[in-house]
């Protein structure tokens, strides 16, 4: 008997350590895990006619192109801002590919402060297109951006033409991984406002303009700018990076007005790269590998009347 009692105390001892193990060992394993990095979004509301300014369809594209990037969720939220500010309290990152100016999302209401949160905890914040244009009436939003992204479209100091920009060359930085030269003709922004000397910002995407395309016309105010004409055969800078004091990261991207550009590979890589880099996301050796259908291109378009021939 004693035998006996001692062999069934040892079972059951052996039992419950195995239960205990069972339940304990995989909450464990669960536990290590770091969450995925969350990147948001923000499109802005229709704009413009069809093709341009498509800013939902971009985005949506943006998500299909990084769905298999590991440890990463992306989110879209359209119609100019998030659907609910509580997502921003867990964002890791947020683009902004909308109109900007006094319209801009980021100005609306208490975005600001929100915007602001992200940032002073770390997180990644990007504009890209008009979305880089701080509030005319409201100089101080040029700072703000500055601090954000490291750079600001302010009117009558920089100018909107349509042009081929030319990119030969490109840094070693994590956002040019894999990207080749390439040339397009898009609403490429310049003479953009960055801090003195531009400290602490690092240009990504740099041509130079042609003569006529410093002479205008832009596309509004139409112009030309004397102190744009005045650095013709000089470079500018269309796409920059910055990484901020408070840990976080920040970029700015000037092209995206049509749409069919999302086909290029270099021009989509370049972007898809930043996207990864400011969410803290390792960016592949050959950047970011995607390919995108002629129904990947048409897809989500905003409904927009036909444009008159």
């Amino acid at each position: 008997m004693h035998y006996r009692a001692m062999k069934l105390s040892t079972l059951r001892y052996l039992f419950m350590g195995a239960v205990t193990t069972a339940l304990v060992f995989p909450t464990t394993v669960f536990a290590d895990k770091p969450a995925n990095k969350k990147l948001i979004l923000i499109a802005g509301k229709q704009s413009h006619g069809p093709g341009d300014h498509e800013f939902n369809a971009g985005c949506m594209l943006f998500q299909k192109c990084l769905k298999d990037i590991p440890g990463l969720d992306v989110e879209v939220h359209n119609n100019h801002w998030v659907k609910d500010d509580a997502v921003l309290e867990t964002a890791d990152a947020v683009l902004i590919y909308a109109d900007g100016g006094k319209g801009h999302p980021a100005l609306q209401g208490n975005h600001r402060e929100l915007l602001q949160k992200v940032a002073k905890r770390g997180g990644g914040i990007m504009m890209m297109h008009y979305a880089v244009e701080c509030s005319h009436s409201e100089p101080e939003t040029g700072d703000q951006f500055r601090e954000w992204i490291g750079g600001a479209y302010e009117t009558n100091f920089s100018c909107n033409p349509m042009w081929e920009a030319d990119y030969k060359k490109f840094p070693q930085h994590p956002i040019s991984r894999g990207v080749n030269p390439f040339k397009i003709r898009d609403e490429w922004y310049f003479s953009i406002r960055f801090p003195e000397g531009m400290k602490g910002v690092q240009s990504i995407l740099v041509a130079t303009p042609t003569d006529e395309t410093r002479d205008g016309p832009y596309v509004h105010p139409k112009g030309p700018y004397p102190h744009i004409q005045a650095r013709k055969g000089e470079e500018e800078t269309m796409m920059w990076c910055i990484e901020r004091a408070d840990g976080g990261r920040g970029a700015g991207f000037t092209g995206g007005h049509f749409h069919k550009n999302w086909a290029d590979d270099n021009m989509r890589k370049v972007v898809l790269n930043a996207l990864l880099w400011i969410t803290k996301v390792e960016v592949p050796e050959n950047g970011v590998a995607s390919k995108v259908t002629e129904e990947d291109m048409a897809a989500n378009l905003d409904p927009k009347p036909v444009r008159k021939k």
